[in-house]
């Protein structure tokens, strides 16, 4: 795994005082979806979390595709908001 597409540590992740997410579940179910971007030869990288709101950057063949957008709102966000209790919006950059 390179530099680029490994996950940030807790201590390196950017959280708001608010913020009701429960980060040991998001981490995990972070973990359950990372193989099948790895496979498409992409991957995710967790910025941070403000509030409900989870922000994503997507990098490798993810970055690029033109279907990123679909596969964060259609498949990310909806197992995230289904596995993790206060997740209501992913974003990416």
């Amino acid at each position: 795994m390179t530099d680029e597409t490994q996950q940030l540590s807790n201590d390196e992740v950017s959280t708001s005082d608010d913020a009701a997410i429960d980060m040991t579940a998001l981490e995990a179910t972070l973990e359950y979806i990372r193989p099948a971007l790895q496979a498409d030869g992409g991957d995710l990288i967790l910025l941070g979390v403000d509030g409900g709101t989870v922000n994503l950057q997507m990098v490798g063949a993810c970055g690029g595709c033109p279907l990123s957008t679909m596969t964060l709102k259609a498949g990310i966000e909806r197992i995230l908001t289904d596995r993790v209790p206060g997740v209501e919006v992913v974003n990416a950059s």
